[in-house]
């Protein structure tokens, strides 16, 4: 079978309509750069991860860097923020779907992450479509209308959108470049800077882009690399792109100060994903039985070393002229339950005021119901745009950011691991990587919380509340009971005609093979059209 060539670039997706828009050969020319000039580097840089998690296994715990303890102790200072990022006290998040693009953009919150990694599914079609709705959504063309006939248009005002790309560790099949998958990070953010960035800088914003999975401070030069060269290639100055990078690793919250260096013609600020980060510290530490953390439930932002995280990059951004910003919001409204719903809500406002408390400069929220709730928290203590004048006291150590959290494994929290992993990861298989789920919206991180916390119980045989051990046949038989309810609650068409079987399977391969998946989304990729 024959593919079409575009400067290089073998694509073997299908060219639906549109699509040609985006894959011209001069945008092909420009990611066929991008993949000469920095893809070795990424690959090396993966390597790296790989013996650095050798050196964890070997009892070589994370530390500080004494190399760069120069930058650590250095009075430097970010870029000026540009005037559009100013204001970042609720930023929504969601994937780069057409109808939740004019949602999230009309949705009254000061900034939109576009997300093509953890919130969005990448079938081809989610990736192509989803270039082509922020094309459109920058140029204020973008329209929807339901199958219903409801119309959807942008209003007057609308969110500063950041895009996200995929992380270093993700390739997409569908692009072949001198005989190998391209990188997906360079894929995604490659094509969105070539077409948007000067429309972007003409309509007084810029190419603004939120950075995920990093692992050090070296990840960030390559990213600071390929601002350099990209906005050379196109004709704009230096510091045109601004980057916020996600803290969602343990082993990135030891080089936050670094990153931030790494970044700082580019940066923005720092974001605590704690999602991703809960789920790093069961992944980096997963040999280890004194790190066998309880239920997913009992791991709040209290916790020590949560604490400690949000205080370290609180601490770094401040210092330095960078926003620090909040983590995610999870809940969303309850339709025909007020009571429910209040309850919902209580939740998120005591989310958004802890972080206005702790010294962020804003948050975010999954949901356009959310946003005027956590407008609302943050405004009862922090009056301004920011509150960069804001240090936390206290010096964090090495100690705080890696205490271990203990606590009761209970069979409902088993229970929860499965049933939120396998039906998140089966909406993730049919397309959907925004799914709501028992009022909850759930990403990718969800799935991989789930599975690693089962695979390390299941590793050491952890002892349930009631004495049980986590046993492959305890597994079993809760997830049979777990599939039973959520095919009663589906429906028996429903739930058949979905993506079960592929999601077990997976589920449970990943959750029971002696050897650990570095993500869940390398193999459940390989199962997306």
């Amino acid at each position: 079978m024959s593919h079409p060539d575009i400067a290089g670039l073998e694509i073997r997706g299908p060219m639906l309509s549109g699509y040609a828009e985006i894959l011209t050969p001069e945008a092909g020319a420009f990611l066929a750069g991008l993949f000469d000039l920095f893809d070795a580097r990424r690959r090396d840089l993966l390597a790296r991860r790989v013996d650095r998690q050798h050196e964890i296994d070997a009892g070589r715990m994370p530390d500080f860097l004494p190399e760069t303890a120069p930058i650590r102790g250095g009075d430097w200072r970010i870029a000026p923020i540009p005037p559009d990022l100013l204001d970042r006290r609720t930023e929504i998040t969601g994937p780069v779907e057409r109808k939740m693009a004019i949602n999230a953009l009309n949705s009254g919150a000061q900034c939109w992450m576009a997300d093509f990694e953890d919130a969005n599914s990448p079938t081809w079609e989610n990736v192509m479509a989803g270039q082509l709705n922020l094309r459109d959504a920058i140029r204020r063309t973008i329209t929807y209308t339901s199958p219903e006939g409801k119309k959807y248009a942008l209003r007057d005002k609308n969110a500063v959108i950041i895009a996200r790309p995929r992380g270093w560790h993700m390739e997409e099949k569908h692009v072949r470049y001198r005989g190998a998958r391209v990188s997906a990070s360079l894929f995604d953010w490659g094509l969105y800077f070539f077409h948007n960035a000067r429309e972007l800088v003409a309509r007084g914003s810029g190419p603004y882009f939120y950075l995920p999975k990093m692992e050090s401070h070296l990840e960030a030069r390559l990213w600071n690399d390929v601002f350099l060269h990209a906005q050379a290639a196109v004709g704009l100055p230096r510091g045109t792109v601004r980057a916020t990078v996600l803290i969602e690793t343990i082993l990135a919250a030891f080089e936050a100060e670094e990153i931030l260096y790494e970044l700082r013609e580019h940066a923005s600020g720092l974001n605590c994903g704690r999602w991703d980060y809960m789920f790093s510290f069961v992944k980096k530490f997963r040999n280890r039985p004194d790190y066998l953390f309880p239920d997913r439930t009992l791991i709040t932002m209290e916790v020590r070393f949560l604490r400690a995280y949000v205080t370290h990059v609180i601490q770094v951004c401040h210092r330095h002229g960078a926003y620090a910003m909040g983590g995610m919001a999870a809940q969303i409204p309850i339709k025909g339950d007020p009571a429910a719903n209040e309850a919902a809500l209580v939740k998120v406002r005591a989310d958004k005021e802890r972080e206005a408390r702790a010294g962020h400069d804003g948050t975010w929220v999954a949901h356009p119901g959310l946003v005027a709730t956590a407008l609302e928290a943050f405004a009862r203590h922090m009056p301004g745009p920011n509150q960069l004048h804001v240090i936390p006291a206290g010096n964090i150590t090495a100690t705080d950011l890696l205490a271990p959290l203990h606590g009761p494994i209970t069979e409902k929290g088993v229970r929860w691991n499965l049933h939120v992993g396998v039906r998140y990861l089966e909406a993730w298989l049919g397309g959907s990587g925004a799914e709501p789920i028992h009022n909850l919206m759930e990403d990718l991180a969800t799935s991989e919380i789930s599975r690693s916390q089962l695979w390390q119980w299941l590793k050491f045989g952890a002892k349930l509340d009631d004495g049980r051990p986590v046993s492959a046949e305890l597994y079993d038989r809760l997830l049979q009971e777990e599939l039973a309810a959520i095919r009663a609650e589906y429906g028996a068409e429903r739930y058949d005609s979905g993506h079960f079987k592929e999601a077990v399977e997976l589920f449970m391969r990943m959750s029971k093979s002696p050897d650990f998946d570095e993500f869940l989304s390398l193999p459940a990729y390989e199962l997306l059209s």
